[in-house]
């Protein structure tokens, strides 16, 4: 009885499906691609995640959580592209991203989240590392032609980087911390900005975020309002997208 319910618990709460195929990247990121018949009436906005049911971590349902950004989806497809990285942990994300392989079956909430682009903006700008890129990703496909793009993304080192849709600067950080990265705000630092405000999109670590923010505004002469936050991780936190 106990397991019948729960059953449907999870078929309410969650999407199934099963891992159709997977593609290594970039040196540290998996593009999982998760089909199924409930996948072709997804409501999606790029730059929107889902949190993935992994485990038996002992948490909701006898599983652990886990978000990723959605890379790509098409209703057509009935499937799903997700794209995870490893950071080479054995926490049950990294190990579900390493180890996806066809075949398995999967559990997943709906596409959620409001880090999305702003409509008429005058411009997007876009900074974070590798956590942020899939999102990001997602977003720059989005935008109509001809809107203004400027931004900057870090990763370890040059095959680390995910290819983007529109052409952003690439920095590495070689073997440095990605928590509280100067080389991600000098990066921002040089873009060559129109005078008035755009929209800024930043993503990944949560104090590196908070330095770009801190550059736009108290440099750039930039509002909060006009900065848009998503951070997926900082060390010794739990929690965090």
């Amino acid at each position: 009885m106990r397991r019948t319910v729960a059953r449907r618990l999870l078929d309410r709460m969650f999407v199934a499906g099963e891992v159709l195929d997977v593609e290594q990247v970039t040196s540290r990121m998996r593009r999982v691609r998760i089909g199924g018949e409930g996948l072709a009436e997804l409501e999606w906005t790029p730059g929107q995640h889902v949190r993935l049911l992994i485990g038996d971590g002992g948490g909701l349902l006898g599983g652990v959580l886990r978000t990723y950004s959605i890379w790509q989806y098409d209703p057509s497809w009935e499937a799903i592209d997700l794209i995870g990285y490893d950071h080479g942990g054995d926490s049950p994300g990294a190990s579900w991203i390493r180890n996806a392989r066809p075949g398995m079956e999967v559990a997943f909430t709906r596409p959620d989240g409001g880090f999305v682009v702003k409509e008429q903006a005058p411009y997007h700008v876009f900074a974070g590392e590798e956590t942020a890129s899939v999102a990001f990703g997602a977003m720059l496909r989005a935008l109509p032609v001809g809107e203004r793009v400027f931004g900057a993304v870090e990763a370890d080192g040059p095959d680390g980087h995910l290819d983007l849709p529109r052409e952003l600067a690439r920095v590495c950080r070689g073997g440095a911390s990605a928590a509280g990265s100067e080389v991600l705000v000098d990066a921002v630092r040089a873009l060559d900005l129109p005078d008035e405000p755009g929209v800024a999109y930043l993503a990944g670590e949560a104090r590196t975020i908070q330095a770009v923010r801190a550059h736009l505004v108290r440099e750039r002469g930039w509002q909060r309002r006009d900065v848009r936050t998503k951070p997926f991780w900082t060390p010794g936190r739990k929690g965090l997208d």
